[in-house]
């Protein structure tokens, strides 16, 4: 199974557009859109969603996710992976390197994975 993708409210949506541009088949979400939890709703609820909807989400939070990452893992709920966009990358960029996540792998390798992208 292909990854899929649950972009959270601070990424921009921009991402999401030339996601679904490159191919249609991808799945893309974001945080507060059709079909997702809605803006404002807590980390750990953004990753029990994901988890449960088997979606990887991508965040820039590097503040406060990593603790509810650790509850989350400690739980054994369902994690799906993360992806930490570093800093001052471009929206160009992340776009490039999820699409090429998604060409080159498989959802699976992801599963309680904490990556950072570009990698």
């Amino acid at each position: 199974m292909k990854p899929r993708f649950l972009l959270d409210e601070h990424i921009d949506a921009a991402i999401q557009r030339q996601l679904r541009r490159r191919d249609f088949r991808l799945e893309v979400l974001q945080v507060g859109g059709t079909n997702t939890v809605p803006a404002g709703t807590s980390d750990q609820d953004i990753l029990v969603w994901a988890g449960a909807n088997g979606f990887i989400v991508v965040t820039e939070d590097r503040s406060t996710m990593p603790v509810h990452i650790a509850d989350h893992l400690t739980q054994e709920l369902p994690f799906a992976g993360l992806l930490w966009v570093r800093p001052n990358v471009s929206i160009g960029r992340v776009a490039e390197e999820l699409y090429l996540i998604w060409l080159a792998s498989e959802a699976e390798e992801y599963r309680n994975q904490a990556l950072y992208i570009p990698l």
